[in-house]
């Protein structure tokens, strides 16, 4: 049965204006029986904390349709461009957990608003980079912050909206939000470089954060934990040591070679890191991520399945950014707009997936959208470089359809299964696992791809046909230069190669897709 929430941590003081738990100021004294003025305003601040959230989910469209101009500025290959990506959700990701305990225990609002502060730094540090190792650097930050903004807005609206209805209804919306933050980002993104520099995407989000920040002190209330918890900074530590060396490992897997020393060794170091976190977790007292929570099926099944949503959208997303300019010749304007289908899938079938889980349980729009998932990435893989951009787009509008349904229902699922106290903690195991997921399918995603292309492009210079190139980024740039008969010979080279490795790597997808469908089957049964 789905846990009850405990009313927001709301104090309702005896005269106007005093002191809340955390220092924030409340709002004059509600009559005896009454909601607090600040709960009464409960669908404003829900407003704020979607701000708060759509501008970390515009961040990381934006950057994606930003890559072919990295490649291009700034001479990235594709090892750069993943890393411009994943370092970005992998600080995210792997600060998520003690982010949630930080919240829990000094306070969800001072949590996001240190969040927001923190980005912006980052966001204006990013706009003056010069070079791809300090874009990556800028984007670490930028991930440090929205590891606090978004466990944060989630463990407000599970506080703030106590009605079980209601509270369906707001996660709804706000896993809309992320729908409509993948329709805006790609459109902003590419109408700001066509008509500005490339730093101007970062510098867009100075002016959101400003509005959060403000309407934020008005109208976000203050709660926390109703028992604070000591924070595992040792578990902390390993976490993010595990997840990196994971990351680094499968990112440059295709440079080192995927069965030499460098790629076992590293792999090895990641199963080791990831084993001693498990084995902290597992015995200490004050758990960053309680793996008691694992043992509830219908959490365990919700994680699983955010997680494989997530590794398709964000690894298909990576690709299909570098198709469409790369490979189809459209502007970053035109690829942010053609980006606009499925983006509008997602938004639009995310409430159809919360109603769904309303009024049939949460297990049919779950194994529904992961199988459409599955479906729209097998349809991918038969793409080839002859492929327009209408196969593509019915590609990831039916990936977007399912993941629509799934991502509002099974995010209601884990986070129905909790208490107040575990609301934070709860909020961030939620919130890392969409985001592991995003930080694997581009590692993925990307290393199965140039993997690929490079071996179709090492078989086509060793044929003497064209010049040996590590990036379709590359060859088209080269290509660009050369002109004639040889740059339009080696830029479909390297458009075939390129397009047989996604289509490699959308295997990928379809294999992690079937499987979440499977274990959702199972176990999010309705009860």
């Amino acid at each position: 049965m789905s846990a009850t929430l405990a009313p927001p941590a709301v104090t309702a003081p005896a005269t106007p204006r005093a002191a809340t738990a955390d220092g924030a100021a409340a709002v004059a004294a509600a009559p005896s029986g009454a909601a607090p003025a600040a709960y009464r305003r409960r669908w404003y601040t829900l407003g704020v904390l979607c701000l708060s959230l759509l501008v970390i989910v515009v961040d990381a469209t934006i950057v994606n349709v930003a890559l072919p101009t990295f490649a291009r500025e700034l001479h990235a290959g594709t090892s750069g461009l993943q890393w411009i990506v994943d370092a970005y959700t992998l600080t995210f990701a792997a600060l998520l957990l003690l982010a949630g305990a930080i919240a829990d225990r000094y306070g969800r609002r001072h949590a996001l608003t240190g969040g927001l502060a923190v980005f912006a730094v980052g966001s204006l540090t990013a706009a003056f980079t010069h070079t791809t190792a300090e874009l990556i650097a800028a984007r670490a930050m930028m991930g440090i912050g929205g590891a606090f903004i978004m466990p944060a807005t989630l463990s407000i609206i599970t506080s703030v909206f106590t009605d079980h209805t209601e509270r369906t209804k707001a996660i709804g919306l706000w896993s809309a939000v992320s729908g409509l933050g993948v329709a805006i980002g790609p459109v902003a993104g590419g109408w700001l470089l066509a008509h500005f520099s490339w730093d101007s995407i970062f510098l867009v989000n100075l002016p959101i954060v400003a509005i959060a920040l403000v309407a934020g002190h008005w109208l976000v209330p203050a709660s926390r934990a109703p028992q604070a918890r000591r924070l595992d900074l040792i578990g902390a530590a390993l976490s993010v040591a595990a997840f990196t060396a994971l990351t680094y490992t499968i990112i440059e897997a295709p440079a080192n070679g995927w069965l030499s020393a460098t790629t076992l060794g590293l792999g090895a170091a990641s199963v080791v890191l990831l084993a001693a976190f498990a084995a902290r977790e597992a015995r200490t007292d004050h758990p960053m991520l309680p793996l008691r929570l694992f043992r509830n099926p219908r959490f365990a099944g919700a994680g699983v399945s955010i997680t494989m949503l997530f590794f398709a959208l964000s690894g298909v997303v990576f690709l299909t950014t570098q198709i469409y300019q790369f490979v189809l010749g459209y502007s970053p304007l035109a690829a942010g707009l053609r980006a606009l289908p499925p983006a509008a899938a997602l938004a639009v079938f995310s409430p159809v997936g919360a109603w769904m889980a309303k009024r049939a349980g949460v297990r049919l729009p779950v194994t529904l959208g992961l199988a459409a998932v599955a479906g729209g990435m097998a349809f991918f893989t038969t793409s080839s470089a002859a492929s327009g951009y209408g196969h593509y787009v019915l590609a990831m509008v039916i990936i977007c359809t399912g993941i629509g349904l799934a991502m509002s229902a099974a995010t209601s699922a884990s986070m129905a299964e909790l208490g107040p106290a575990q609301a934070g903690v709860g909020s961030a195991v939620n919130d890392t696992t969409r985001n592991m997921g995003s930080v694997l399918g581009v590692a993925v995603f990307g290393s199965i791809t140039v993997s690929v292309f490079a071996s179709r492009m090492h078989s086509a210079a060793a044929a003497g046909g064209h010049a040996a190139v590590t990036s379709v980024g590359a060859a088209a740039e080269i290509a660009h230069r050369a002109g004639g008969g040889y740059g339009a010979g080696l830029l479909h080279t390297a458009s075939s190669a390129f397009v047989t490795g996604a289509d490699h790597a959308a295997i990928a997808g379809a294999i992690a897709a079937v499987a979440g469908a499977l274990i959702a089957a199972r176990t999010l049964r309705t009860r």
